[in-house]
Formats: C-alpha cells, structure tokens, sequence
C-alpha cells in the first residue's frame, strides 16, 4: 500500500501548529496533537524516560513519561533515541508500531525520523522555557519561586480583577543568624528550607510564597486563609536531626496586608508590605504589622521628610545638643553625647519621627556625617578659645557599615578641623553586626589604630554580645538602660545580670558607663558595682551648645 504522502504532509502541519500551543510535553494535549501524525506513520505509543546521567540509566533510576498511547503497541520493533542535555542529563525516546501490522518501510522510517526531530524541537524549545524561568523566577539555593515571580504573578491578578480576594505578608525569620551559629550553617539551611516547605503546604491555587533574599520572604494568600498563615508565622518547632529529634524554635517578623478593591500594582503592594515589617521590627517592636491608614500617612510624611532633607541641611536646621557624662567620683564632667535635634518652621521635629525614616533611605549617612561637621567644628573654636575639651561621642547609624570608605571619610572630617582624635569617639549600635562581622572588625580595628575612642551602644540588647566584645577592640561599652534596675524594680536577676555586665567590661578592661539613669537609687546601684561613668536625666538632659559650654566653664572653676 502506497505512503498517503498528502495524509502525512497534512498531519505533520496540523501536529506543528498544535504543538505550538502546548507548554510541555507532558501535556495531555500532547496526545491529540499526535494523533493524526501518529494514525498515518502507524505509531502506536511515543514515550520517554528521563535520567539524570548515564549512570542512573543503569540503575533504571528516571522518570517516565507517555506522549500517545492508542491501541496495542509492539514493544520488539520500536525505535529507540537518546539525547543527552548540557547539564548530562539523558532522555531515552521510544517509539513503537502497532502489534500486528508489518513494519516499517524505508519511507515510513525517515517519516518517523523526521517525526522525532520535530519532538526533539519542541522539547529543547520547552528545556530553554523552562531554564529561562529557572534563573528569571527561580532562587536558585531554595528552588523555589523569588520576588520577580510574586510580581509577575500579583500583576496577572490585578489584571483580571482578582487581586481583592487576596492579602499578602512580607516576613522574615527572627535571628536566623543566631540559629546558624547554634546548629551550623548546613543544618540552619536545612531549617530555613523545611520551615519553607512546611509553609507552602497550608497555601493552595494562586497562593505563593517566595523567596526575596536570605530569610526575607513575600507570601500571597486568600484573605479566608489569614488566621491559619498568622498562626504557622508566630512561630513553630522546626526538626533538623530526625535521627535525634532535635529542633529549633523559628518565628518570624511580618508585615501583613489586606489588598483592597482598586490595587493598580505589584509594587505598591511590596511597598505597603515593607513599610509594615519595618513597622513591626523597628517601630513598634512586635511581632507583626498590618498596613492600615496610619502606616499609609507615615509614609506621606516619610517621602516629605526624605524631600526636605537636603534643604534641611542645607539651612542647618538640625542642630548638635550634648547630653553630659558624668564620673560618679566627683561627679564632674568628663564627655558629652552629640544628639541631632531638627527645628523645621519653629517646631521641634522629634528624633522618632525622622530618625527610622533616614535609616530606611540610607539618608541618615548624610545626617551622621552633618553631625560629626557640626561636633569638629565646635571642638575646634572650643580649642581657639582655650575652653576645656572633653571627649564627645556620635552615633553612626548601621546603615554606614556597607559603606567601604567609611574609615577614610570619618578622617576627611575630623583632619579637616585639626581635631585631635581622642576628643572624638565614635559609637556604634550593638545590631551593626548583621550587616558583616568581619568589616565591623575591620572598621573598629582601624578606628582604634587612628587614636579614636570607639563605643558600643545598647550592650546587651542584641543577641551575639559576648562574641562582640570578646572579637572586637572596643574602649567603651555603654550598657543600655533596660538592663538598669529603677526604684520600684525588685528583680533580683536582673540586678544580678547588671552587676555581672559591669564585671565583665571591667575584667576585659573596657570602661563601661551606663545610660538612662534617672534616680539616687540607680546612683548608690552604679557605685556598689564599681560603675563610675553615668548619663541620663538625672544629671542633665540633652542640652543646646550655649547651655553646654556653660559647663565646661565650670571644670576649671
């Protein structure tokens, strides 16, 4: 019987066009897209095994899949192919004739192998989707979807007018870092994943959640599926030695958001989802946020603050006050804090309210910087006219630690005015260690080797202290006022714990000096741990440059 050339040349067309439209191979679309081709080449069954190299083909260890199955199929006369992938990967496909009819003709086999070609096309076409999608959408440490996905996908519902039935979660695991130097980095990645997957199981449909980097994660869910999301986020008992059933606690900080009818894009919904984590983590110091009208008039006033800085600087609106320190000793004078006050239009701008805003936008460097100016330049006319100088301390924001110059620039400042270097220390908050121990080293080592004094702020309100001071070569350690025991506290530990953070510093040979302290009590609590540096209101508050001058007038009478 003749090749119904025509017949064939109609299917291969009908079988290209339909191809086009499916997405993968294994489709069941796939089936009636073939079966046209496959009624005139006389194919009974087109299938495929997947290795991930040659060894594991040995071992028959693979997937399997079927394209077209119709009818009985001769498993003795098919035709067999292999293709191997650039990554070593293996395909083996087979195809077989229909049991009883007679075999192939020479014409029907180059059909056959043109056949294959073309499934070979679209197979290579769908590998290149899918590695496109893999490094596109994909993080590649976790395989699981990343924040271009979320996008992409939060936009599709928008499109359709869906995206109201959604709320959304940006979360991030609470001192992941400590949990990595607890169990190790491999079983920590090990959490990190299985805390994932875990969270993915209570999600279904058009529900995702996706990686952003490190332990920060964007989650979309259906507003019904809130209080089960809320639940698994407050925290959970994640397993990490099966054999000895160890586990670590993870909980997480989150900023939640329920998308209102009228959301026009993926980004504002990122947008509200960073400014309520930040909300949670930095402001409010919970567990969780929701973005509400009062988030949304921080951020009006946030982008005003960002607009006026410049300006701000510029006409020096934020002025230098000094809070006095004082050796409990003689109680003299012995160094001072710079502290940034703003007068915007006659009003005081609360440091609160601008502070989060510029460490947000990084804007706060410029800020740190203005104040370092400002201090230099007072020292330096202290000096021309022959008053007494103590040390005055500034802070330098965390955000400053990604910046590699930041040595060099603090020197530009300082040189600038002929400060002497000791007349200068430089505190830096106990929470900069996230942003990478060893340039934190680097910048602290450096400082000191330029004759800088260097301070820690807020000891103890972080969670690798010992590791801080035991590593780095600080001169002075400023114990937060949480660990400092008021009038009507009769905490036995936490007296206990002060008085052993005091040792500690002493033992190490760090000065220590404490804040916030506020009463007699607090005083006669300092001498009897053999602590002799306070700061607080009991002494003074933050005072205008005129008003500290004052007192260094008073040290030489």
């Amino acid at each position: 019987m003749a090749f119904d050339v025509k017949g064939y040349a109609k299917a291969l067309d009908e079988f290209i066009i339909q191809m086009e439209k499916i997405p993968d191979l294994i489709n069941p679309d796939t089936q009636g897209a073939m079966d046209g081709l496959c009624q005139v080449l006389r194919i009974a069954k087109v299938e495929a095994d997947f290795y991930e190299n040659l060894g594991y083909e040995e071992q028959k260890w693979g997937g399997h899949a079927v394209f077209y199955h119709r009818g009985e199929f001769d498993p003795e006369r098919g035709i067999v192919y292999k293709e191997w992938t650039e990554e070593g990967n293996m395909m083996k496909y087979g195809i077989y004739p229909v049991l009883g009819e007679s075999d192939w003709d020479e014409t029907e086999q180059r059909k056959i192998d043109v056949f294959l070609k073309v499934l070979l096309t679209f197979n290579g076409r769908i590998r290149m989707q899918q590695m496109v999608e893999r490094l596109t959408f994909r993080d590649q440490e976790l395989g699981m979807y990343n924040l271009a996905w979320f996008m992409k996908k939060t936009n599709l519902l928008i499109s359709q007018k869906e995206i109201s039935k959604y709320a959304a979660c940006q979360f991030n695991l609470r001192n992941f870092s400590v949990i990595n130097q607890q169990i190790g980095r491999e079983r920590g990645s090990r959490v990190l994943g299985k805390f994932i997957r875990q969270f993915q199981e209570r999600l279904s449909g058009k529900e995702m959640v996706c990686r952003i980097s490190g332990d920060n994660f964007v989650a979309l869910f259906e507003k019904s599926n809130l209080n089960t999301v809320m639940e698994y986020l407050k925290g959970i008992a994640v397993v990490y030695d099966e054999k000895q059933k160890k586990r670590v606690w993870v909980t997480t900080h989150a900023g939640y958001y329920m998308i209102p009818v009228g959301c026009d894009s993926a980004a504002s919904i990122v947008e509200c989802l960073g400014t309520a984590i930040n909300m949670a983590r930095n402001v409010r110091k919970t567990d969780y946020a929701f973005f509400d009208a009062e988030l949304m008039q921080g951020i009006r006033v946030g982008k005003m603050i960002e607009a006026t800085l410049p300006e701000a600087l510029e006409k020096e609106e934020f002025h230098v006050y000094y809070q006095p320190k004082i050796q409990l000793k003689n109680y003299h004078l012995v160094g001072a804090e710079a502290l940034c006050r703003w007068f915007q239009n006659g009003k005081i701008v609360a440091p609160g309210e601008f502070i989060p805003v510029l460490e947000k936008s990084k804007l706060i460097c410029m800020l740190d910087f203005y104040m370092l100016e400002h201090v230099c330049q007072d020292i330096r006319r202290w000096m021309d006219e022959g008053k007494e100088i103590v040390t005055v301390s500034v802070n330098l924001s965390r955000v400053h630690m990604g910046d590699m110059d930041l040595l060099d620039n603090i020197l530009a400042i300082v040189d600038k005015y002929e400060v002497p270097h000791e007349y200068i220390e430089i505190e830096l908050t106990e929470t900069g260690t996230d942003v990478g121990f060893d340039h934190l080293k680097s910048l602290v080592s450096g400082l000191r080797e330029q004759g800088f004094s260097i301070s820690v702020d807020d000891f103890g309100t972080g969670y690798s202290s010992m590791n801080l001071i035991r590593e780095l070569p600080w001169n002075v350690l400023k114990i937060d006022k949480s660990f400092l025991p008021d009038k009507s506290d009769n905490d036995r530990q936490k007296r206990v714990m002060f008085q052993h953070l005091i040792s500690l510093a002493q033992d190490m040979e760090i000065e220590c000096i404490v804040e916030g302290v506020e009463s007699v009590e607090q005083i006669k609590l300092l001498k009897e741990s053999n602590c002799y540096l306070a700061q607080g209101f009991y002494f003074d508050k933050p005072l205008a440059v005129t008003e500290f001058e004052e007192k260094l007038a008073e040290i030489r009478s």
